[in-house]
């Protein structure tokens, strides 16, 4: 049993040896393995009808230090806390079946009160190296744990309290972080948010107030849990996806990304700001396809193919060029064809003066001829990637 048995429930379960129908005679206890033998342990606890519990039975006089600590009343504006600094082994611990001592479907059921009620208060605790994977710690008050190092893969922390709380070197890989608030003295010094095998956190509706940004790593994160989640073909909880809930999943996935984005600029991080913000447009485009809005959809594809949003402004050179050379192919054609003929570097500059509306046309061309209606054309085409290009990088660079 872990020490978590014991904080969870001062009540120990007795049962009662079984008697034999054949002979009457009662069934020898099945003896209490050494201490050390773990699975000899998980063997025991089964036998006796409880085989959520795999940990060695701790001490009797460590049960009693732990049911006086439990014993106390918490009190959170006079910093009074029944596990406060105390070191605790969660190896273990079933929370991953717990969400503040509701079953995950008796949370989701649960009222407002109730759910306040069963939060864990976890203020203050010594947490660090604890192995919490998969652990639902919503609603839980962490503030000032020191989770240093821990293991929390895949952990719910929705709406968690984490001002203050010391999460250096923990393992946030595929976590839920949603909701959750953070301050000022919520140390992020090199967390992992994020890896192929567990995932990446999320971090829609995070309430990063003053937390330092600039602590995390954030080239780690390829993308964010909540757009890896809008993505899939199924729901969290297995079943397939209806339009609704494919447009609320990518919603959720623009709201991360702008939000981080916005987070990360306000700390002077532009470099990672750009990044999310970069693709929360691109998932901005997919809401315009799931809302049916051709136009907007259309649009959003334009910019980024011209510049990406403002992000990769290498792309309107490309564009730039492809224009150019095409038109300028054109121009080689139809001088060779109709005239005046027109050799490749003519073609090139007379391509890029006409892009740019200053035209000047050999001898003998008439306003009505293929060429300067070519020019003329190009003209335009030049004069809307201009200003496209301009306001794009304009609200880019105002962003900053």
């Amino acid at each position: 049993m872990s020490e978590q048995d014991a904080i969870q429930s001062s009540t120990k379960r007795s049962r009662s040896p079984q008697t034999s129908k054949q002979n009457g005679l009662q069934a020898p206890a099945l003896q209490r393995p050494a201490h050390e033998d773990t699975e000899a342990w998980e063997t025991y606890w089964k036998a006796q009808g409880e085989p959520w519990r795999t940990e060695p039975e701790i001490e009797p006089e460590r049960q009693k230090y732990l049911a006086e600590r439990r014993s106390i009343t918490p009190d959170i504006w006079k910093g009074i806390y029944p596990f406060k600094d105390i070191k605790l082994n969660l190896h273990g611990l079933p929370l991953a079946c717990l969400l503040g001592g509701l079953k995950a479907n008796e949370w989701l059921q649960a009222s407002q009160e109730q759910r306040r009620m069963a939060a864990l208060h976890l203020e203050s605790a010594n947490l660090s190296f604890a192995n919490l994977q998969g652990a639902y710690l919503a609603s839980a008050y962490l503030e000032r744990a020191d989770l240093f190092s821990a293991h929390l893969e895949r952990a719910d922390f929705y709406e968690a309290n984490l001002e203050g709380t010391y999460l250096r070197k923990a393992h946030l890989e595929g976590a839920s972080l949603r909701g959750t608030f953070c301050n000022v003295a919520t140390n992020l010094s090199d967390v992992h948010l994020g890896n192929e095998e567990f995932g990446f956190a999320f971090l829609s509706y995070t309430h990063w107030s003053e937390a330092n940004l600039s602590l995390v790593n954030w080239a780690q994160i390829k993308e964010l849990g909540d757009e890896y989640e809008a993505k899939q073909p199924n729901t969290w909880y297995g079943q397939v996806k209806n339009k609704q809930d494919w447009l609320r999943g990518y919603q959720r996935a623009v709201q991360a990304n702008r939000q981080l984005a916005t987070a990360l600029q306000n700390q002077g991080l532009n470099e990672d700001a750009a990044r999310f913000a970069y693709r929360a447009q691109n998932l901005q485009r997919a809401v315009f396809f799931l809302e049916r809005k051709p136009a907007s959809y259309l649009f959003s594809l334009f910019l980024d193919l011209l510049a990406g949003h403002g992000y990769k402004p290498w792309r309107s050179f490309v564009a730039y060029l492809m224009v150019i050379i095409t038109f300028a192919t054109g121009y080689y054609v139809i001088g060779h064809a109709v005239g005046p003929a027109m050799s490749p570097l003519g073609s090139f500059v007379f391509s890029m003066t006409s892009f740019h509306g200053r035209g000047f046309f050999p001898g003998g061309i008439g306003l009505d001829d293929p060429l300067t209606a070519l020019a003329a054309l190009e003209a335009f085409v030049g004069l809307l990637l201009e200003v496209t290009l301009i306001a794009t990088l304009t609200q880019r660079l105002f962003r900053k």
